[in-house]
């Protein structure tokens, strides 16, 4: 019996068990050594067991838990809550579960599938970057809207008073007649009217044909008594001011911009300058989010428009193709060739570009500009200077013939390059290249290219002209002393070589050979006799020897000689004075 803590019996029995060795020795001692314990069927131990367990000295694995038993509570008092808690066995263990100091499997899975998730979102972060890149392209390729004086004409519409419409003492009042519904067609031509008359959806016609009317004759004499009222007539009043404020700020800014477009046919550099940037601005209205602001300085000496236009960040191409995912779990990035990314920025480029001329080519309607000169300039806030990328020198007849890309069929689309074309193939950098343009072959190495004009005074030096400007300085200031029929044989940076013929009676008859040369040194007499060469073999009259430096002693004895008299020389204080004489606008000096 069990007792409770006050010494009372708690009516519960307790069995008292022979400890498992003596069922060994009975079951021994009746011969039954080979024959399997009856218990082991129910506890899973063998009849088999060790010497030295129990009386008989052979010891018994029944002692020993063996921890197959659920009830048993194991070496350390643990029972089976314990175990299970402490892990699987060595038996449990499967794919699931790593061994001692193996890694998991399913964990390595896990991982590897994540890394590749990772990959294929950042190739389509890269993938983002150059559909951008692709939709830039073509936006900058789309034809640029003419901003002339035409255009920007503004046109006043008069808008009539709310109110107003027939007049309140002539409108008539609304009569029953109008608004009266039909009545219903009788299914029997000899039933009587009123019979009619008793259809019900001709009755609901009828009621809301008896409301509008009433609500129409409350409104017309509601107009009528108000017509005469001071508050009507103080709004009358307003909105006639107001319109004829409107009309008055239209005509002052037709007004404005006519004086505009005489101040531009005067080529005064202020309003040439205003239209260009008007123009260039609203050619930017297409790729908004890619700033590449341009300026613009006329030059009224040359009549040329140098125009500055600031170049998109190198970052803007992608400098990836996308992610690979190593064998070992890193994720690499698959870089471009170098060269298909400068290919790709400077296509770019070349579509600004052309951009830039369509839209100054396309507003110059009067034809006051003799030619354009742009320069693209990378503005990197690392490096103090600017760097050229790109430099164009157009006259008004190269202009004339670029136009940009189509907009429907901008690009070569093949399965191997996507909507990229090939470099010699792209159409804007062929006619970028057709113009003379002077291209860098490497923008990420920093590679520049020599402008063919600076944007700087609008009365600048020799030296500062493009070869374009220096052309179209000789010729205005020849043919405005008689020679006509020009023709440009040779020309370079330095100078050109023409011919003209110029009329009798003027400061410079008969046929010419024309040696024109911006130098900073002087000019010996070798050029003279070559000079002397070319008159004679063009069958001409005169040569005559420009440059903008001076000649030595020896050219100036070598044309006093008789044998050299045709020959014609001015130096640069006499290229000053024509300018001054003929152009109004002396050349700085330092040329």
């Amino acid at each position: 019996m069990q007792y409770s803590a006050d010494g009372q019996s708690d009516g519960t029995a307790t069995v008292q068990f022979p400890r498992p060795g003596f069922l060994a020795s009975v079951f021994r001692d009746l011969g039954a050594e080979d024959e399997q314990d009856p218990d082991a069927a129910v506890t899973g131990r063998s009849s088999g067991g060790k010497a030295g367990d129990g009386p008989s000295g052979s010891d018994r694995s029944d002692d020993v838990p063996t921890g197959n038993d659920p009830s048993d509570p194991g070496p350390d008092g643990a029972g089976p809550a314990r175990r299970e808690a402490a892990g699987p066995g060595p038996a449990d263990r499967g794919a699931g579960h790593p061994g001692p100091g193996g890694a998991d499997p399913d964990e390595a899975v896990a991982a590897h599938a994540r890394a590749a998730a990772l990959t294929h979102h950042r190739t389509l972060a890269v993938q983002s970057e150059h559909d951008r890149l692709a939709d830039l392209l073509r936006r900058a390729a789309l034809p640029v809207s003419a901003m002339d004086f035409e255009s920007q004409l503004r046109h006043y519409q008069p808008r009539p008073y709310p109110a107003d419409g027939p007049g309140a003492a002539d409108e008539p009042e609304p009569r029953w007649e109008d608004f009266a519904p039909a009545e219903p067609p009788a299914a029997d031509p000899e039933s009587a009217p009123s019979r009619r008359l008793l259809d019900s959806g001709y009755q609901r016609e009828l009621a809301q044909a008896r409301l509008t009317h009433q609500r129409a004759l409350r409104e017309w004499r509601t107009r009528r008594a108000g017509a005469g009222s001071p508050a009507v007539d103080e709004s009358r009043r307003a909105h006639e001011a107001a319109e004829e404020a409107r009309a008055r700020a239209v005509r002052e800014y037709n007004e404005s911009l006519e004086e505009c477009r005489r101040a531009y046919r005067l080529a005064e550099p202020a309003a040439v300058e205003s239209l260009l940037e008007r123009a260039l601005a609203a050619a930017e209205t297409a790729t908004q989010d890619l700033p590449a602001p341009c300026r613009a300085v006329f030059r009224p000496l040359t009549r040329t428009a140098v125009l500055d236009l600031d170049l998109p960040p190198l970052e803007l191409v992608p400098s990836l193709t996308g992610y690979r995912l190593a064998p070992d779990g890193d994720i690499l990035p698959v870089p471009r060739p170098p060269a298909d990314r400068a290919t790709d920025y400077l296509r770019l480029v070349a579509r600004l570009a052309l951009r830039a001329l369509q839209a100054a080519d396309a507003v110059d309607t009067d034809e006051i500009l003799a030619g354009v000169v742009l320069n693209g300039w990378l503005r990197d806030p690392a490096t103090a200077e600017p760097l050229c990328l790109v430099s164009v020198d157009a006259d008004r007849d190269a202009l004339a013939r670029t136009r940009l890309l189509p907009p429907g069929t901008p690009y070569e689309e093949r399965d191997d390059e996507g909507v990229y074309a090939d470099a010699e193939q792209d159409e804007a950098l062929v006619r970028l290249r057709q113009l003379g343009a002077a291209v860098t072959p490497d923008p990420y190495d920093r590679v520049g290219v020599q402008p063919a004009a600076q944007a700087g005074a609008t009365v600048p030096a020799a030296s500062d002209l493009s070869a374009n400007e220096f052309a179209q300085l000789v010729r205005d200031l020849l043919t405005r002393g008689g020679i006509a029929q020009w023709s440009v044989r040779l020309r370079g940076p330095a100078g050109l070589v023409a011919t003209g013929d110029g009329a009798p009676g003027t400061a410079l008859p008969g046929r010419w050979v024309v040696w024109a040369s911006r130098d900073t040194g002087p000019i010996g007499a070798e050029q003279i006799e070559t000079l002397a060469e070319a008159v004679g073999e063009e069958s001409a009259e005169r040569g005559l020897r420009l440059t903008t430096g001076r000649f030595t002693e020896e050219v100036l004895d070598l044309t006093a000689e008789e044998s050299h008299r045709h020959i014609h020389l001015i130096d640069g204080d006499g290229v000053r004075e024509l300018a001054h004489t003929h152009l109004g606008l002396p050349l700085a000096t330092g040329g």
